[in-house]
């Protein structure tokens, strides 16, 4: 029984990493698309909108955070078709802009409706089991050896972009000097 176990475990440890890498850019694109719309919700109608959101139960609020994957699914289909009729990169780039477009409007309807979607005793449940499946996946995929080389290559990379390679400032601010200098002769 030891064996099948090991057996089971070895089949499905890269598709864990796969899960926690896609988990991993879930939370990228979610914060960049809270990001982006949080500046956005400046926008009076928009903040109307979201002020209307705020006040809606947890049904209504449940059936809005579904919405996006609702509205996007068709979307996603005939970017397939398109992929399927020799568009491939038309379909691609659709099937990447509906992601980034879902997770954005997910991750703000979510902000917004978070505190009344937790009065939902099965939804707090499923969410808080989510995140601790998520949270081990992680982990998981954080202990390997190939996660530790690409996070050090990553310090590496912040560290020479940081102090190496001149901010784009200082690379403006030489660009009008040589420009002073050509202007004066």
């Amino acid at each position: 029984m030891k064996l099948f176990h090991r057996f089971c475990r070895s089949l499905f440890a890269p598709l864990v990493y796969l899960a926690a890498l896609l988990l991993l850019l879930e939370d990228w694109l979610w914060d960049v698309g809270m990001r982006v719309l949080r500046r956005l919700s400046s926008w009076p109608p928009l903040h109307r909108l979201e002020a209307w959101i705020c006040t809606l139960g947890p049904h209504a609020a449940l059936a809005l955070f579904v919405l996006p994957a609702m509205l996007l699914f068709p979307v996603k289909v005939l970017a397939l078709w398109a992929m399927a009729h020799g568009h491939a990169l038309l379909g691609l780039l659709v099937i990447v802009l509906a992601k980034l477009v879902g997770a954005a409007a997910v991750a703000r309807i979510f902000l917004l409706t978070r505190p009344v979607l937790m009065t939902i005793v099965w939804f707090a449940r499923l969410l808080h089991w989510f995140l601790a499946l998520k949270e081990r996946w992680v982990e998981r995929l954080r202990a390997t050896r190939a996660w530790r080389q690409l996070s050090a290559l990553a310090q590496r990379w912040r560290h020479w972009r940081q102090h190496v390679v001149p901010s784009p400032r200082s690379w403006m601010a030489r660009f009008r000097r040589l420009l002073r200098r050509f202007r004066a002769r």
